[in-house]
């Protein structure tokens, strides 16, 4: 399938996370602004694409964007505000770190909360229509599971430098096992 420039007439940054659904540690977020001509044909929606490709593509991207940030929200802060408002906010903050003019945000799914009056559209599966979207999809998505893997040397009962965290059906019979950790998100259900 190939990916689209949202809109070559305007500034557009592409945002997504990564982590959403896991039972432990943060989510991430990435915002990417790419130039016009940019293309890779690799380049997809992260969930889409080997692990081994990530890695080649988010250098690719950015040694190649226009800007790119990364940030990241805790699993206590996830618990604090939910999932959502933590994906929101890690989004926000990844934008803040951009330091170049947008005109346009896309967003990937369906829900955002605006950011200093910037203009966004959100994108249901965007990280598989738009490449802005589908290369923040890359860079978190790396960036979270470099993460994990670290998190995984102190923590290793769990699997996460295989699992990164999501409900793998060995992570959740570890659970049980082992209790949680102090990685692990207490707002979520581990059955």
């Amino acid at each position: 399938m190939k990916l689209n420039y949202y809109n070559k007439n305007l500034i557009v940054c592409g945002c997504d996370e990564a982590g959403r659904g896991a039972l432990a540690g943060p989510v991430f977020a990435a915002a990417v602004i790419l130039p016009k001509n940019f293309h890779h044909p690799l380049l997809n929606d992260s969930k889409k694409i080997p692990e081994k490709t990530r890695r080649l593509l988010r250098v690719f991207i950015e040694k190649n964007a226009i800007a790119w940030a990364i940030a990241k929200v805790s699993h206590k802060r996830i618990d604090k505000i939910n999932i959502l408002n933590a994906s929101i906010e890690a989004m926000h903050k990844a934008i803040i770190k951009i330091n170049h003019k947008i005109d346009l945000l896309i967003i990937d799914g369906n829900r955002f909360k605006e950011f200093k009056k910037t203009k966004h559209k959100c994108i249901i599966k965007g990280d598989a229509k738009y490449i802005s979207i589908a290369s923040a999809s890359i860079l978190a998505k790396t960036y979270r599971d470099d993460y994990m893997k670290k998190i995984h040397k102190n923590e290793n009962s769990f699997n996460w430098e295989k699992n990164k965290g999501y409900p793998t059906k060995e992570h959740k019979l570890k659970i049980k096992k082992f209790g949680l950790s102090k990685y692990h998100r207490t707002t979520f259900k581990s059955n």
